[in-house]
């Protein structure tokens, strides 16, 4: 091999060893990048490492005596998590309440019963751990997070033991579990719980459609159910919060079928009684519905929910469902009406009133008898206070109202005053069956807070003085017309009026048919006077005197006929002009004071016609021959009809010198209360 062959041949072994440790350099380099991350990992454990390795480092006593510490610490311990592990296994038991609330409520019974033992047995736990870390910090053992973590833990054993529900190592599952359960008692009410189908009570034929239960067996069984782990729970108020909310909606809603709007009326959006008398009337009708019905469901059913829990809780429940749904506005409503201007009218309606909570009274005592209704109570106590006391002011001023008349003007047409109208038509309303009865309680009742007795007369005695006042006030009333024949009229529409209208009455009963044919006689009388004094006296114009043996031949006689018959037309056409204005009321009277008017002229007038008409009938249509004897009559039947009522105002005084209108004028006809 030459020299040359030798070199190359070293060359070649050379460039394979370059190789072989370039591909070495490669790989180290390699194997140095990929222990880069596990050296950075190395130095992040080295702080753990060292913490665990400090208890080696500690003094060899403390080592010895921390297993002692440990062991007796981990049985208690131990028992703890072992319950711990049992609560949130009991998260997957967990069903859907709606579906299977028996089951729900079984295994929420255990879950409480776990946290109840959790919290009532581990206190020896805290107690041996607390010795642990106690015993770590003071040599050192352990490291601060250890120790710090091992505090957390203690203090959330401590805050469960003292009952401190922000400490609960459930991590909130017995809340979210009991927060399920008012859902479904909210649901099962909500879904259960129907507006009753109506009527308006208070409208011809209307009835209520009343459900024998409000809520079905099974229902009130499962609320019970429920009602009974809430209150182990310490949630009872929820619970009676859910119920109230859900019941008493569901009154207002079954009560806004009756169109309740009255209601909200204030004293100021009314200017008497009159004006809401239907409202007042039906206030009665659903008053005594709601109570009878909706308020007896609600008791019954309170009673039924809440009866194992005791008497002051569902009572309580009741009386927030009453209050809420509208007890106190049908109440308050009431009381508006007493503080409404005093009127005759109102007395009516404040007995219907007071009529109306004597019906409910028993009921009311029953359901609203509580305590827990104390708010009900005082508002009832003092609407029957304000009723007595406002019907029992204007009955006894009603005789001095009466009297306090006498100062008005009689009607100028010579009518019925609307005093008389009024007053014979409401006396006999007072002593009717729909009265009498309530208005003589109100007055016991009213007579015994005064300490007064009430003498069985006395609401007798007393309609008796305000017919005798109209009496006197008919008297004075006559003697103020300046016309007489006026006065009669006056006189004869009154005594007829009183007669036609107290007969067969209970307040003509007491009045006796004695006096009633003194009425009678009256208008007889003054009806006698009347034609006397006025129509009576225009036959006598038709004299036949100086005609029938006359001898002075037909022209005399002519100029006399029409001087007797000019005379006749003058006083009649007077008499007409002054009487078409005067009224009477009653059909049959005026009739017959027509007809004793047609009767005293006409026949006289067609006679006189008869056998001296021809001799002016040559002298022109109507200049002396006004009337035909069918023409004066129909003229005649024409007098005393009454006129379109005009309506002014009859004021009563009040004793504080105010004035309030309670029925039309007196000076002008109107019709009877209703």
């Amino acid at each position: 091999m030459t020299q040359m062959e030798k070199g190359i041949e070293n060359l070649m072994s050379a460039r394979k060893c370059l190789r072989a440790n370039f591909e070495k350099s490669k790989a180290l380099g390699l194997s140095i990048e990929k222990a880069g991350p596990r050296f950075d990992e190395i130095i992040q454990r080295l702080p753990a490492l060292e913490a665990a390795i400090r208890p080696i480092r500690a003094q060899k006593d403390a080592l010895g005596a921390v297993g002692g510490h440990i062991n007796r610490a981990v049985v208690p311990a131990t028992a703890v998590l072992k319950v711990f592990d049992a609560i949130h296994g009991l998260e997957k038991s967990l069903s859907d309440p709606q579906s299977d609330l028996p089951g729900y409520l079984g295994v929420l019974k255990r879950l409480e019963e776990a946290l109840r033992f959790l919290g009532e047995n581990c206190e020896m736990a805290i107690q041996w751990l607390a010795d642990i870390v106690e015993y770590l910090e003071d040599h050192a053992v352990a490291d601060d997070r250890f120790t710090s973590s091992m505090k957390e833990a203690l203090n959330s054993l401590r805050e469960l033991h003292s009952g401190e529900e922000k400490g609960r190592l459930d991590g909130g599952l017995l809340e979210v579990a009991l927060d399920r359960l008012e859902s479904e008692f909210r649901r099962l009410l909500v879904e259960n719980t129907i507006p009753l189908p109506m009527s308006d009570p208070a409208l011809p034929g209307g009835q209520a459609c009343i459900a024998p239960s409000p809520l079905p067996v099974m229902v009130i069984q499962k609320l019970q159910a429920i009602i009974g782990r809430l209150i182990a729970n310490n949630r009872l108020d929820k619970c009676i919060s859910i119920y109230v909310e859900v019941r008493s909606s569901n009154v207002r809603t079954s009560l806004q079928a009756l169109n309740l709007d009255y209601l909200e009326i204030s004293v100021s959006e009314f200017n008497d009684v009159q004006s809401i008398e239907g409202h007042i009337a039906q206030w009665g009708k659903h008053l005594e519905f709601a109570v009878k019905h909706l308020f007896e469901a609600e008791y019954k059913l309170c009673n039924d929910v809440f009866e194992r829990i005791g008497l002051d809780v569902w009572k309580s429940c009741f009386a927030k469902i009453a209050a809420q749904a509208g007890i106190l506005a049908f109440l308050q409503f009431g009381k508006m009406v007493t503080e409404s201007k005093k009127d005759p009218i109102k007395l009516l309606k404040l007995l219907d009133i007071f009529a109306s909570l004597n019906k409910l009274r028993l009921d009311f005592n029953r359901l609203f008898g509580g305590t827990a209704c104390l708010e009900i109570q005082n508002l009832t106590r003092d609407l029957i206070k304000s009723v007595i006391e406002g019907a029992s002011e204007i009955f006894w001023e009603l005789l001095v109202q009466v009297e306090l008349q006498r100062q008005m003007p009689p009607p100028p047409d010579g009518s019925v005053p609307k005093l008389i109208i009024f007053i014979t038509d409401y006396c006999n309303k007072l002593l009717g069956d729909d009265y009498k009865s309530i208005l003589t309680q109100v007055l016991i009742i009213e007579r015994s807070w005064k300490q007064e007795k009430f003498q069985e007369r006395l609401l007798i005695n007393e309609l008796l003085n305000i017919m005798r006042a109209v009496d006197v006030n008919l008297e004075t009333w006559s003697k103020a017309y300046q016309d007489v024949i006026l006065s009669y009229v006056f006189l004869m529409n009154n005594h007829w009026h009183l007669y036609k209208h107290l007969k067969g009455t209970k307040l003509g009963g007491l009045m006796g048919d004695s006096r009633l044919k003194e009425h009678e006689q009256y208008k007889e009388y003054y009806s006698a006077f009347f034609l006397k004094e006025s129509w009576g006296k225009l036959p006598a114009l038709l004299s036949r005197e100086g005609l029938i043996l006359f001898s002075g031949g037909r022209a005399t006689a002519r100029d006399l006929v029409k001087k007797r018959l000019k005379a006749f037309n003058e006083a009649f056409d007077d008499m007409y002009k002054k009487q078409t204005n005067w009224v009477m009321l009653d059909k049959d009277l005026r009739d017959k004071t027509c007809q004793s008017i047609i009767q005293a002229i006409v026949p006289v007038y067609r006679s006189y016609m008869q056998n001296y008409g021809p001799l002016v009938e040559q002298e022109g249509s109507g200049k002396y021959v006004k009337y035909t004897a069918q023409s004066l009559e129909k003229v005649l039947n024409g007098l005393f009809h009454p006129k379109p009522l005009k309506h002014g105002s009859f004021k009563v005084r009040h004793p504080s010198g105010k004035f309030s209108n309670v029925i039309t004028d007196q000076n002008q006809t109107s019709p009877t209360v209703k």
